[in-house]
């Protein structure tokens, strides 16, 4: 299986080819836009709110 060069079948689609699923470059972006989204929202919890 780690010997055959021609085991993994989506290989040549893409750099950041998701073996297992075939998914593409897409997915990272969107999985990393969704990870910024989440860590900014946290932030803006838990930094205190400035009073007027």
């Amino acid at each position: 299986m780690y010997s055959n060069p021609a085991a993994p079948a989506a290989a040549g689609v893409g750099a950041g080819t998701l073996a297992a699923t075939g998914a593409g470059d897409l997915f990272w972006f969107a999985l990393a836009a969704f990870a910024l989204v989440a860590l900014g929202l946290a932030v803006k919890r838990i930094v205190p709110v400035r009073a007027k």
